[in-house]
């Protein structure tokens, strides 16, 4: 089925026009201009799509938290009807400090343990979310080792590599911390995944939801530079950030996004991973 009858299907009414626009690693992305209104689409034809996962993490977004998203107007494993909102990725420094108040509000909301009720995804991977009482544990095996480990099996992480993350993940307990409580994270916070206006954020897309310990977050937005010092000046003003975050933890939080990039581009994202290791002495 094309795009267009999918959408008329959904909907009950005929695009006008249909727009391809940049990003969507889980779908192609498209602007849909209806009679009245103008929505974003997703569509992925793939007999193995999971746009509904997408869906369900937007959803679940809206329902707990006060984080802005778009809206889900009609979801399946193919298709993806969203609000279209407005906005660029590109942050002024108030734009900025109210990204760390909206990050800050998000990382109150918490859970029993560290998790999800559900697998969700992160750059169209699969993202494994079963409870787990300790941090430490949940990070080790179903960030680290589950990612590496898929990532040799698809030959994107060359078998030395993996032993060395193997090595490092026996021993996280000498830099990571237990956090005081699970809190639940967007997940996959950079540049494209944030729009905003010339004084605050208007949404978050892409999700890639579970309960964390918040630090994970955070170090994400170092990782490609995603934000500057008012961002972390304000988050630390309501959120104390625990010493040796940016020392330590912060490169071994983001060892995992490295790994989902291993497995999606491999290249020099197999060497950042190495130089991590190799800092921690791995």
């Amino acid at each position: 089925m094309s795009l267009e009858k999918a959408i008329e299907a959904a909907l009950g009414v005929r695009p006008m026009a249909v727009h391809r626009l940049s990003g969507g690693s889980i779908g192609d992305v498209y602007r849909v201009a209806l009679a009245d209104d103008t929505i974003v689409a997703k569509f992925d034809d793939r007999p193995n799509a999971r746009l509904d996962i997408e869906a369900a993490m937007l959803t679940y977004l809206a329902e707990n938290s006060q984080l802005p998203v778009p809206a889900v107007l009609s979801a399946s494993p193919n298709l993806l009807l969203m609000t279209c909102e407005p906005g660029r990725s590109q942050f002024s420094e108030s734009a900025q400090r109210h990204a760390a108040r909206l990050l800050a509000s998000l990382h109150t909301v918490t859970a029993p343990q560290f998790g999800l009720e559900i697998d969700t995804l992160i750059g169209g991977l699969h993202q494994p979310n079963l409870w787990t009482a300790s941090w430490v544990d949940f990070f080790r095996e179903q960030r680290l080792l589950n990612f590496g480990r898929e990532a040799a099996t698809e030959r994107m992480l060359p078998s030395p590599v993996l032993h060395r993350l193997e090595q490092f993940a026996a021993h996280l307990d000498r830099w990571l911390i237990e956090p005081e409580q699970p809190a639940l994270i967007h997940g996959d916070v950079w540049t494209t995944n944030v729009l905003a206006n010339a004084e605050c954020v208007t949404a978050f897309l892409d999700p890639a939801i579970y309960y964390a310990d918040p630090e994970i977050e955070l170090a994400f937005t170092t990782l490609f530079h995603t934000f500057d010092r008012p961002f972390y000046e304000q988050y630390a003003a309501i959120r104390p950030i625990r010493d040796g975050f940016f020392e330590e933890r912060c490169d071994i939080y983001n060892l995992y996004p490295l790994l989902v990039h291993v497995r999606l581009f491999g290249g020099g994202y197999v060497d950042a991973m190495s130089r991590t290791l190799q800092r921690f002495g791995f």
